[in-house]
């Protein structure tokens, strides 16, 4: 039963023997260890030259690239009705706009991947689940379609985390005004994780907050940002206005996007 951290082989360290590799292609749809795979999916390692590129590994020596139509799949041992956090990193490798789609059934949403947020082109993202059974299966999909068959999204470390629905308290009406629940976060990665754009607040990463912008929200913590309370806040690097009801009396408070209370 999954509770957090990096899923079985979610860091693709143990990778395909030589005889099912072509080159990097994976060949056989079960010879990546713990994963199931279709489509076109290559084993890269740390130091892989593309072009002029050169495709640095952030956590580890390995990750796996997804080709057009190309997907990776595990099945997870979970809480029948729970809600979980899925936390992956990822980058783009060519310049044509790249996107994910994540799912686990009946559930599913693409993640755009065009603005890059840390230095090093990686970023982290998160996406939200309810298991609708107790055995469920976790599938990202590159559904692009590039002329190009070298193109296609990185993917390293692929981690898990439970999600506790927050609770209203007699001191904060707002639930989890303090941002302490929420998607699991790599401790060797200093970016942050990315709460995608107009996700369901039922199943949101962040729990209780849903993203009304056009650009993501970043998730970050007090080991490599400054947070004034508790662990965990987040950053508005892109958003809108929100507008309160007329004729309300509201007292707000916010501490650097760190701690919300009405």
């Amino acid at each position: 039963m999954f509770s957090q951290g990096l899923l079985p082989n979610g860091d693709f360290e143990k990778g395909p023997k030589t005889t099912e590799l072509n080159g990097t292609e994976i060949i056989g749809k079960f010879a990546l260890p713990q994963w199931e795979i279709s489509g076109f999916v290559e084993y890269i390692e740390s130091g892989h030259k593309q072009g002029d590129m050169l495709l640095v590994i952030p956590e580890g020596t390995y990750a796996v690239r997804l080709g057009n139509e190309a997907s990776i799949k595990q099945r997870l041992n979970v809480s029948k009705g729970n809600y979980y956090s899925i936390t992956f990193n990822a980058v783009r490798t060519c310049a044509q706009e790249e996107k994910l789609n994540v799912s686990v059934s009946p559930e599913s949403d693409v993640m755009p991947m065009q603005t890059i947020y840390s230095s090093s082109g990686w970023d982290s993202y998160a996406w939200g689940f309810q298991a609708k059974h107790s055995v469920v299966e976790l599938v990202i999909h590159n559904p692009g379609v590039d002329d190009d068959p070298a193109c296609g999204p990185l993917i390293d470390s692929v981690a898990i985390q439970t999600l506790n629905p927050p609770r209203l308290t007699k001191y904060n009406v707002v639930k989890n005004g303090d941002f302490e629940e929420g998607p699991y976060m790599f401790a060797n990665t200093s970016w942050g994780v990315l709460i995608p754009p107009k996700i369901d607040d039922d199943n949101s990463p962040l729990p209780a907050w849903m993203v009304e912008s056009l650009k993501a929200v970043k998730y970050i913590d007090s080991n490599h940002y400054s947070v004034p309370q508790g662990k965990r806040a987040v950053e508005l690097v892109a958003g809108r206005e929100c507008l309160s009801a007329g004729g309300s009396d509201y007292s707000w408070e916010n501490i650097l996007s760190d701690l919300l209370s009405w």
